[in-house]
């Protein structure tokens, strides 16, 4: 079969929440399909993966453990950097375009569920427009998020209902959005047509152990060295890099730095955001009515490694 005619199985996607064993299930497909004679590589969709340095609070796998298995879209920009999803769609669909021309098979691995959606559907994106942007930034800093939030819903009252106000960011970058004439998709419609055939594996944990295990996952963040990764990111300008100091973890860990928090504080802040997101991304991979949903609840890396078997016979 060629690659402008790809099959489903051509493109795996294995979405969910923090804390379901993404990246190892999309590791075990990976060395499942190698094993079958057939090449595999992983893109990554997690947005804060795409940062140089910022590895413990993201969990992202080391080269030992990615074992061998080629590994896009990570590590591509420094934390200065603003991550854009047009941006990503781009590269990440390019990757997927050229791991399928060389015959094998990309597994799209990650929570970020507009990235992912980016890549799995055709959602349109605008482009920036720094004037608007900096006008905009000058706005929310001298006016305040409220008037921001009442343009929005002058011009997009559903994008101002479900924004999240108290982060400038997607604040001012929903309104750039909409304050411009182009038509653009920023969220998922509720029948969106797909981008190339694709299989979407959706992991679910039970929320007991999700939550629990998500607590365990920030104490373990700072256990291993968050805070000195986060000294040393800050060197490279984390705090001028909109999008990565933001990161959930990654703006506990430098309140430790500026001696705002302590360890014990910054766990606990970083537990709670961890888990909203989690509720934000269940309810974001629900949506996708095609996917696969796999009860992971309890399941190690020994037992994803099985549920790989089933996948990939």
């Amino acid at each position: 079969m060629s690659a402008a005619d790809p099959a489903a199985g051509d493109l795996i996607a294995v979405v969910g929440a923090t804390g379901t064993g993404k990246s190892d299930l999309g590791i075990a497909i990976a060395e499942r399909l190698r094993a079958s004679g057939r090449d595999a590589e992983v893109v990554n969709a997690d947005a804060m993966q795409l940062y140089r340095g910022m590895d413990v609070g993201t969990a992202k796998l080391t080269e030992a453990e990615r074992r061998g298995i080629p590994h896009h879209q990570l590590d591509v920009l420094d934390v200065t950097d603003e991550a854009s999803v047009a941006a990503y769609q781009r590269d990440a669909r390019a990757d997927v375009a050229a791991i399928q021309e060389r015959g094998g098979v990309a597994v799209l691995v990650g929570g970020s569920g507009l990235y992912v959606s980016a890549v799995l559907f055709d959602l349109a994106f605008p482009g920036t427009d720094p004037e608007l942007r900096a006008r905009l930034e000058r706005d929310h800093d001298e006016l305040g998020p409220g008037i921001l939030l009442e343009r929005l819903r002058t011009l997009d009252a559903a994008a101002a209902a479900t924004i999240d106000a108290r982060n400038p960011r997607r604040l001012i970058r929903a309104l750039e959005i909409a304050s411009r004439s182009e038509v653009v998709t920023p969220s998922l419609p509720s029948a969106p047509r797909a981008w190339r055939p694709a299989r979407i594996l959706h992991l679910h944990r039970e929320r007991q152990q999700l939550v629990a295990g998500l607590h365990e996952r920030a104490a373990r963040m700072f256990a291993d060295g968050l805070v000195d990764e986060v000294r040393a990111l800050r060197e490279q300008g984390l705090e001028q890099g909109r999008t990565a100091r933001a990161a959930i973890g990654y703006s506990q860990a430098l309140d430790v730095l500026r001696g705002d928090a302590t360890v014990e504080q910054a766990v606990e802040a970083t537990g709670v955001a961890t888990r909203k997101y989690a509720r934000r991304q269940v309810s974001w991979f629900r949506r996708y009515a095609d996917a696969e949903v796999l009860d992971v609840t309890g399941a190690d890396r020994t037992e994803l490694a099985a549920v790989a078997r089933r996948i990939v016979p």
